[in-house]
């Protein structure tokens, strides 16, 4: 899972980053305003953690942007303000979540968890597909009920696949979204070759019903047999 954290607080954010990198998410960060809407304006994420005071604007205009702009993502916003009215205009904006500081950061790991099986997979935990079925939790995949061994990337890249199936993933989104926002300066996405070949054997020998398709010279699709 992909992670934007918008927070000003050095050293909360710093503890959140470090945390939730130990859960194994990808968590891209941004201190202001100004380099928060760059980067909601240039790539993309499954969850969005908002703090509403930052400096330069308004993480509540944000917000509004996001909504204009239809930006998918799941929105939790992190803030210290802990009135009714706030959290309703929050809410009302389209975030879908609300924690005030000071909070657990296990708490936070599990709100991100449930808003995005709440808006991505129906509230489960797993995304069932043929007969293969990936665990977000456990992060395990399975083919007929088997376990099939996956290394961190290829489980992150089959994660996005699957959650985007028939869809065209460029080659430029995936890497964004399992190697970093930053990956957009690479020569050459070659590492990325190497790993669809691999999963893409992995998925053959175990017999899964699931492939991925190459769409020349743009990227990748995964379908079901």
């Amino acid at each position: 899972m992909k992670i934007l954290l918008i927070e000003d607080e050095a050293e909360l954010a710093d503890a959140i980053q470090k945390s939730l990198e130990k859960e194994l998410y990808l968590v891209e960060h941004a201190s202001e305003f100004d380099s928060a809407m760059e980067k909601i304006s240039l790539y993309e994420y499954d969850c969005i953690l908002l703090d509403v005071m930052l400096p330069g604007g308004s993480g509540l205009e944000l917000l509004e942007v996001l909504k204009k702009t239809k930006v998918e993502g799941n929105v939790i916003i992190i803030s210290a303000k802990d009135s009714l009215d706030d959290k309703l205009i929050g809410l009302g904006l389209g975030a879908d979540d609300y924690l005030t500081k000071p909070f657990h950061i296990a708490e936070l790991n599990a709100r991100i968890k449930a808003v995005f099986r709440r808006k991505n997979l129906n509230g489960s935990n797993q995304i069932l597909t043929g007969n293969t079925a990936l665990d977000l939790t456990e992060r395990e995949f399975k083919v007929d009920g088997e376990l099939l061994d996956l290394n961190r990337k290829e489980f992150d890249i089959l994660n996005y696949f699957l959650v985007n199936k028939n869809r065209l993933i460029t080659k430029n989104a995936l890497a964004e979204h399992v190697w970093g926002d930053a990956i957009d300066q690479a020569d050459n996405f070659d590492f990325i070759y190497y790993q669809i070949k691999n999963l893409r054997k992995k998925l053959q020998s175990s017999k899964a019903e699931i492939e991925i398709q190459s769409i020349y010279g743009v990227g990748y699709k995964l379908t079901e047999l």
